[in-house]
């Protein structure tokens, strides 16, 4: 299981790949595979059978997972793509924090 430096609803940029520089929030973590699915990124096309559910059936799109090293967490305070660390707050809780402007993050 890889420890995963962004978590739901962060806004990531994406570092490399067909992406590249690409922005948007991150819709799922995946922690035992170490990939994240963002909104708008790696948009792969999905055949659908008919269904109960969707009795069309068809080809829809559909973002599917990417690794989590391809993206930076967008600091919220200096809104620059940032390094993520950890610090221990006063009352013992473990937080993220920004390497650029060292603002604390909530987790």
């Amino acid at each position: 299981m890889a420890s995963i430096h962004v978590s739901k609803g962060d806004k990531v940029k994406i570092l490399s790949g067909t992406d590249k520089d690409k922005t948007g929030k991150v819709l799922e973590v995946l922690p035992h595979s170490g990939k994240i699915i963002v909104e708008g990124v790696n948009i792969v096309k999905k055949h659908m059978r008919p269904s109960r559910d969707n009795p069309q059936g068809g080809i829809f799109d559909k973002e599917a997972p990417i690794p989590s090293g391809k993206a930076m967490l967008i600091c919220p305070r200096c809104n620059k793509p940032a390094r993520v660390g950890h610090k221990f707050l006063a009352d013992g809780q473990k937080a993220r924090y920004c390497k650029n402007c060292d603002e604390v993050n909530e987790k």
